[in-house]
């Protein structure tokens, strides 16, 4: 199966955890500096306008069907509506396909935004788009532009400006988006209207949105065929587990109502951010629990997806630098600074991930793991066949990873 990447990086990066549930907890000793967060000024390069009357910007790509051969085009014209068509095609400098999109716009306060379009293009044959990371995707866990510091037109102008920032790479490679409480608590007309699943190259289905009737996210993880798209991954804002002091215990309710359906259903990894540092989590659950059995607290279950808090790629905040203790038996590891993550997918059974700390500019190797898919991972005729495959793949990048962290 070809090779397949998802980069995970978000101002809640995405990571992925490991496997065997054991006593190797760790809470790593890093500290990181830090100085007061400020926001970039307005008339700074990154946030420039684009040269031309009534030029594009704010360009980005997110993923279109179930299939991944679709994508959503959307992109702001400052003055008046422009042109709705989209020529595109299969193959460099061959444009001989058409699509027509929509365009609104909205208010807030006194701000007027631009002229919104979107364009959806299908038919297409692959998604890769890469910048250096050499990733297809970029999976974005929630609190996007922290415009909500800010009051009245200046909410809609750090959305601009955001929107112009990002868009060096969001015009190339797909973002799949969460909302987090940046964005429900402030500006509520954004909220999603149902869980999006998201499939990307036939090899991981995307559940994303918690801000829907639980009945949907059933619904969606009913939806999945494990056989066409083998990777199931969820994202959302706040962590299920979470052994940080900041937001400690915020997604009990989500985990007493959803929890049981992510065993069911084989998820293989949760995302989340809303806490500003990282952690990950060993395989295990707390389905057990009732008022009478007396099993309080989680336990190791090869049935349960692995949970990591990414939510360490930056913000106005500052970082959540205080973790309860003792470090509990469910956490694997956890670092109070900022980080990256990338997600490799070798094949339908086996996963590379790796986060990297972000020290002043310099990527820092610090967790890996490999990640055996929870659908595909127990059938052994299928590990069989991949047994020689994965030597050969797995072990010269695991290699590499041990000895940059050295």
């Amino acid at each position: 199966m070809k090779q397949f990447w998802v980069g995970l990086v978000t101002a809640f990066f995405l990571f992925l955890s490991g496997l065997n549930n054991g006593n190797a907890k760790m809470t790593s000793t890093f500290v990181r500096s830090e100085w007061p967060s400020t926001d970039i000024p307005l008339d700074n390069q990154a946030f420039a306008v684009p040269k031309g009357r009534n030029a594009p910007q704010q360009v980005h790509i997110t993923q279109g069907d179930y299939e991944g051969k679709a994508v959503i085009i959307s992109w702001v014209t400052p003055d008046e509506p422009g042109s709705l068509k989209v020529q595109y095609g299969k193959s460099e400098k061959k444009y001989d396909l058409t699509a027509e999109g929509t365009v609104s716009n909205y208010s807030f306060y006194k701000y007027k935004s631009g002229y919104i379009h979107e364009c959806l293009l299908d038919g297409l044959e692959t998604l890769q788009h890469y910048m250096q990371s050499g990733a297809d995707a970029v999976l974005f866990v929630g609190d996007l532009s922290y415009s909500d510091r800010y009051q009245y037109n200046d909410v809609g102008i750090r959305w601009d400006t955001w929107g112009r920032f990002v868009e060096q790479s969001t015009a190339y490679q797909p973002w799949m988006w969460s909302a987090g409480n940046h964005e429900i608590e402030f500006m509520p007309y954004m909220l999603p209207k149902a869980p999006i699943l998201f499939g990307t190259q036939s090899n991981v289905h995307l559940l994303t949105s918690l801000c829907s009737p639980a009945i949907h996210l059933l619904e969606e993880l009913k939806k999945v065929d494990r056989e066409k798209t083998p990777w199931l991954i969820v994202l959302m804002h706040a962590p299920i587990y979470n052994s940080n002091e900041a937001h400690f215990m915020e997604g009990e309710s989500m985990r007493a109502a959803f929890e049981t359906w992510f065993v069911q259903y084989r998820v293989d990894v949760i995302f989340a951010g809303h806490v500003h540092a990282y952690e990950r989590s060993y395989r295990i659950s707390n389905i057990q629990y009732n008022v009478t059995s007396g099993d309080r607290y989680p336990i190791p279950d090869k049935s349960a997806p692995v949970y990591i808090t990414v939510g360490d790629g930056g913000n106005q905040e500052g970082l959540a630098g205080r973790f309860l203790e003792p470090q509990p038996d469910y956490s694997a590891f956890r670092e109070a600074s900022y980080g990256h993550s990338m997600l490799e997918i070798k094949n339908r059974t086996h996963a590379l991930y790796h986060w990297n700390r972000n020290d002043d500019g310099k990527k820092v190797p610090t967790d890996a793991f490999v990640l055996h898919n929870q659908y595909w991972g127990g059938n052994l005729r299928r590990r069989k066949l991949n047994k020689h495959h994965l030597r050969r793949t797995i072990q010269p990048i695991t290699d590499k990873f041990l000895l940059d962290s050295e």
